[in-house]
């Protein structure tokens, strides 16, 4: 299958939030309620899937970008976070552990949690992932008045991408953001001003991340055994102290309770004779 994609073209944004206005409807996300953490009001929440962050004068759509190789699924311990093959990450609340592993691999510190829920999941965007098997484009796409946001095959968009940069390099940097970056994303981003603030200052480079995922999630089972052993020990040593001492202390107290050689009454001991 295909992937799909969604291009941004931030020369074009207006930064008129109706993407984010036809997010938060289309997920039912409810007004923002952002919590003593954030920033900002307009920062990405569980009650915010994608924003407007405005810098050097620009509007830049920030949402999860939707790796082609996602760290957040491999560092997933139970596979509550997939990559689907039409493109978009997805997840699966009723798997999900809260672990928060997912949140810590994500070298775009997208997704967030939901910190004052009392069943709390991770959020983010799915790019409709729903819409897409009804034949519909992402809502956020749908509703750019000015198409600075466009959806189809993500090859297709590199290639329209790289056309507006070629046929106008004055306007843009000469960068897709996202064909190569961690291995490449399924949103992808063409702007006249560097993008680099969107890795978060993590060092995002052309290499997919979840090999370094695994380096360290490998060594996961053998601590866990290792640490379940040690602690099995630990049990074993301390049960059996105890059992020795129940056991001399019932053998002394049976001593002093029985009675002495030649003496018919019961249960009294020497000093009592």
């Amino acid at each position: 299958m295909t992937a799909k994609a969604i291009l941004t073209d931030t020369t074009r944004c207006t930064g008129c939030e109706r993407c984010v206005a036809a997010c938060k409807q289309t997920n039912a996300l409810g007004p923002d309620r952002p919590g003593r953490w954030q920033i900002r009001i307009d920062d990405l929440s569980a009650t915010r899937f994608t924003t407007i962050v405005r810098h050097d004068g620009r509007f830049v759509r920030q949402q999860c970008r939707h790796c082609a190789e996602p760290a957040c699924v491999a560092a997933c311990l139970v596979g509550a976070m997939q990559k689907t093959a039409e493109g978009p990450v997805i997840y699966d609340g009723d798997r999900c552990m809260g672990c928060r592993y997912c949140m810590v691999a994500c070298p775009f510190e997208i997704p967030r949690y939901e910190w004052a829920a009392s069943v709390p999941y991770v959020r983010k965007c799915s790019m409709c992932y729903t819409r897409l098997g009804e034949g519909r484009v992402p809502a956020c796409v749908d509703a750019c008045p000015e198409k600075a946001t466009i959806f189809g095959d993500r090859e297709a968009l590199v290639a329209e991408g790289q056309r507006r940069i070629h046929e106008h390099p004055e306007r843009y940097v000469n960068h897709v953001f996202g064909e190569h970056e961690v291995g490449g994303t399924s949103v992808l981003t063409i702007s006249d001003i560097p993008l680099d603030f969107l890795g978060a200052g993590k060092g995002i480079t052309g290499s997919s991340l979840p090999d370094l995922t695994w380096a360290a999630l490998s060594k996961v089972p053998s601590l866990a055994f290792g640490v379940g052993g040690l602690m099995a020990g630990v049990f074993w040593i301390t049960d059996r102290r105890m059992k020795l001492q129940a056991e001399s202390a019932a053998h002394a107290q049976q001593t002093t309770t029985e009675p002495a050689a030649g003496d018919g009454t019961p249960g009294k001991t020497e000093r009592e004779r």
